[in-house]
């Protein structure tokens, strides 16, 4: 072809195509949630800016382009420029970030393949020297190469097409500005995959060490005498009766939790540790530091993914420091099993701990804060409970996402004596669907089971009434305690809004459940407030110095 057009079969071939590089379509809407918006699974290589996780709508193209920046190559690559009309090779030589655009110019030999036989190579620089040679991102599709180098920029110009295409909608920013773009468009829009999708990790669990043995793993990069006779005397000689453990030195964190059986412990030194690479643990172990957490620092650099990532049925963590850098997720994810946070520090860089259906965590006496989205994200159906923490700095201090779907349940909660403090938005958010406005009318109807309901929306309770819900609580659940208070009026208030809220879920969840049996013809035997096991408790926390106040909600 003398005109150096080319048939389309073969111009697609030198398209970077899904299927010749593993990204399935369908793959496409959890892995955009986490590439533009953090939240899940794929993508392991992308990281992404010092900005929030959590953005507003008018921010969603600054936000795009600094995660853009991050791992797109911003020049040297060869893509089709792909439009209704025509498909042209081009080579990128730079790429506008801000204006997700990319400078082009044909490469050599010009390779077309057109509908219209009159587009010839010097109509295509033309219409070129009228675009300024830069082409939007997503007309772009990345040409393979065996190389892998552009692998990442294929992935990210692919998120970035899926999510202008289907998620983003042109009235979007003539929304209200005030909430999370994610939380209230994204979800929406994506929740089939959202909140069906469960991560499988790549990670499996080894079980039982096939001797059976368990071994007691020590990081430290050097050790003086006294450290290790105060090591051998507290951890590593065995109690009278006990079985002898294996021990191996490792020189940092990682090698020691890779290394890993079921059962087995890892004994972190004082020290610096820096890691580039994600803590996946799988199996059920003990992963302590043997001191102060401000002496025993653990910090992740370089792009890279969660920074600890839980799917084990019982995981201890205790007396370490974690410092995120160049984060793509939060700093911990518990997927599954139950995951125990104690004494230890979280400094954040986007979201801090996401707590995922079905997981458990308990976190006690704990420091977390920097998150720039939620500080503890809890999904429906887990189990959390928060005790003596200080949750600090972040954009909202705990999120709880509650959805009324007849499959998830909701969280079951418990806060005790946390200070969740100096939150640029909330102390603690609940994000619930707009089906709720409609149930709390219809819940208004003067019976007693829907007394907490009443408290919760006819204006505000006075402090007493406040505190003979939280007793009623207390009684129903059996899992809670008083404690003394120096000042009720600052205290209750904030504890007997999640209260409130929590009920109101949890009744109205039951309300649904009822009216979808009863059209099945089964009835429910017990539909009270105490068969609900809408929480453990939440109790004597303290909130201060958060932005919009100790409790909001957000409807979807």
């Amino acid at each position: 072809m003398a005109d150096g057009s080319l048939t389309g079969s073969g111009l697609e071939a030198a398209a970077m195509a899904p299927e010749r590089t593993g990204w399935a379509v369908e793959q496409e809407p959890a892995s955009l949630e986490k590439g533009l918006f953090q939240d899940e699974d794929s993508c392991s290589d992308c990281s992404y800016r010092d900005k929030p996780a959590d953005c507003k709508a008018s921010e969603v193209q600054e936000f795009t382009a600094e995660f853009l920046e991050k791992v797109l190559e911003p020049s040297g690559w060869r893509a089709v420029w792909h439009t209704n009309v025509f498909k042209v090779l081009v080579e990128v030589t730079d790429v506008d970030f801000a204006a997700l655009k990319a400078v082009v110019r044909l490469a050599e030999p010009y390779l077309c393949d057109s509908q219209v036989s009159t587009f010839t190579m010097e109509c295509m620089k033309e219409l070129l020297d009228l675009k300024e040679h830069r082409l939007p991102l997503q007309e772009l599709w990345v040409v393979f190469n065996d190389s892998g180098v552009f692998d990442q920029t294929a992935l990210a110009i692919e998120h970035v097409r899926f999510f202008y295409q289907n998620i983003w909608r042109s009235w979007d920013e003539e929304e209200e500005d005030e909430y999370d773009y994610f939380v209230r468009c994204v979800e929406p829009r994506l929740r089939l995959y959202v909140f069906g999708y469960q991560k499988n990790s790549n990670i499996q669990a080894k079980g039982v060490r096939p001797s059976g043995q368990k071994i007691t793993h020590v990081v430290s990069s050097t050790m003086m005498a006294g450290l290790l006779r105060s090591l051998l005397t507290d951890r590593l000689c065995p109690e009278p009766g006990e079985e002898e453990r294996e021990i191996q030195f490792h020189s940092d964190p990682l090698s020691a939790i890779n290394a890993c059986f079921e059962g087995d412990t890892v004994i972190v030194c004082p020290g610096h540790y820096v890691v580039h690479g994600t803590f996946s643990i799988a199996d059920s172990i003990e992963l302590e530091g043997y001191g102060l957490p401000d002496d025993i620092v653990i910090e992740k650099r370089g792009k890279g993914d969660t920074f600890v990532d839980c799917t084990g049925a019982d995981i201890k963590i205790s007396g370490i420091k974690f410092v995120q850098h160049d984060a793509v997720e939060g700093i911990l994810i518990v997927h599954r099993g139950k995951t125990t946070l104690e004494n230890c520090v979280l400094q954040c860089e986007t979201t801090g701990v996401t707590v995922r259906t079905s997981a458990e965590f308990l976190m006690k006496n704990s420091d977390l804060y920097g998150a720039k989205g939620a500080g503890i994200e809890i999904y429906p159906g887990s189990r959390c409970t928060l005790s003596d923490n200080g949750i600090h700095h972040c954009k909202e201090g705990i999120l709880i996402k509650d959805f009324l779907d007849e499959h998830y349940d909701i969280p079951k909660i418990s806060m005790v004596n946390n200070i969740i403090h100096n939150n640029e938005g909330y102390g603690v958010v609940l994000v619930k669907p707009t089906i709720f406005s409609d149930l709390q009318e219809n819940a208004e109807d003067g019976t007693e089971e829907n007394k907490a309901l009443k408290i919760q929306t006819s204006g505000e309770p006075d402090v007493a009434e406040r505190v003979d819900l939280e007793e009623l609580i207390q009684c129903a659940t059996g899992k809670m305690e008083l404690y003394a208070r120096t000042d009720p009026s600052e205290q209750v208030e904030g504890n007997c809004e999640i209260v409130n809220e929590l009920i109101a879920a949890s009744t109205q969840k039951g309300q649904i459940k009822k009216k979808r049996l009863s059209e099945l013809g089964i009835t429910q035997a017990d539909d009270n407030l105490m068969s609900q096991e809408m929480f453990v408790g939440i109790v004597g926390n303290q909130f201060k110095w958060n932005g919009k106040g100790s409790f909001g909600t957000f409807l979807f």
